[in-house]
């Protein structure tokens, strides 16, 4: 009797030690539904939001203990992939990775069925500095002022690539059309992948795009990095000069991305996510492969995250009121 009592309580050990790990992964993953997480990219793969979310995917998926997927849904700046997230079952299996300018810039540019009220955010994931290039073997540019020149004397002539009507790198190029005092001819494209195809080609005179995608092109030599649009030199391109050192003083442009879940998503499950987030960008092979294309990994609350692009919001308001947004150019 003893031994049967033994052997029994042996036998229900050895069930509750080999259950640990399945409880372990369900504690990690509270809330969520038993199926893939779907990481949506509202823009074309090869883009600096399909770089940063392919980064995470792997580490994620860890955190979390169930699949993750990478969904790439271009199309309309970036309206497309949002809406579809917006109108997503609120319960952390659909996430959006994107920049503000898709949700709080477009919708002030042009008719959306989605503000910054239709999401909830999880946490920022990364920023990555801007870099304006050109065709590696373009000679009339040897350097970034060199092509303020000769965009100062063809005023609306030079073809400027970027990722589509409101994204960050529109609103960058106009940026550097107000502290350079000149006129691009700016050409829109469905993500950052074509227009850097299209750069490469001939088709087009430069592109100001995020370092995450211009740079294994960079790397290749197919094209070629004239400056910075951070306030300081990118580590990974020492020599490259930033517009400050060209002269235009003060300048400084970036882009933060974060990942949202759709309005309504339980505060549980935004917890559950925003550590599995914040474990993710802890590891320190995620930070390396980042840092590989410039991007450097930093996290925060939901709230900092919602703080932060509430102010975008705001400033977007007020631009679109001035007229300085407009949805072609």
């Amino acid at each position: 009797m003893n031994r049967r009592r033994m052997l029994a309580r042996m036998v229900a050990i050895g069930a509750a030690i080999g259950a640990a790990p399945m409880l372990m992964v369900g504690a990690r993953a509270q809330g969520l539904p038993n199926k893939p997480v779907t990481l949506v990219v509202p823009f074309a793969p090869g883009g600096n939001l399909d770089v940063v979310a392919r980064a995470i995917a792997p580490a994620l998926e860890q955190a979390l203990g169930q699949n993750v997927i990478v969904d790439n849904r271009p199309g309309a700046g970036g309206v497309i992939g949002a809406t579809l997230v917006s109108r997503a079952e609120p319960d952390g299996s659909t996430l959006l990775v994107t920049t503000p300018n898709a949700i709080v810039v477009l919708p002030r540019m042009t008719r959306t069925n989605f503000s910054l009220a239709s999401f909830q955010p999880v946490g920022l994931v990364s920023t990555t500095p801007l870099v304006v290039v050109v065709k590696g073997d373009d000679k009339r540019f040897p350097d970034v002022k060199s092509l303020l020149a000769h965009i100062r004397a063809n005023p609306g002539k030079v073809a400027s690539g970027h990722a589509g009507p409101g994204t960050t790198n529109h609103m960058a190029t106009l940026q550097l059309e107000d502290a350079a005092s000149v006129k691009l001819n700016q050409v829109p494209y469905k993500g950052s992948a074509p227009a850097l195809m299209d750069l490469i080609g001939g088709q087009i005179d430069m592109v100001v795009d995020q370092l995450s995608s211009s740079a294994p092109h960079i790397q290749s030599g197919a094209l070629r990095a004239l400056a910075v649009m951070s306030r300081d030199r990118e580590p990974t391109l020492p020599k490259v000069p930033t517009l400050r050192e060209a002269g235009l003083a003060n300048f400084e442009a970036t882009t933060a991305t974060g990942l949202l879940a759709p309005a309504g998503t339980p505060p549980a499950v935004i917890d559950t996510l925003n550590a599995a987030l914040r474990k993710t960008l802890a590891d320190g092979a995620v930070r390396s492969r980042l840092a590989t294309v410039g991007s450097v990994a930093r996290s925060s609350s939901p709230q900092e995250l919602l703080t932060a692009w509430q102010g975008e919001d705001a400033r977007a308001q007020t631009l679109a009121a001035s007229g300085r947004l407009k949805a072609a150019q």
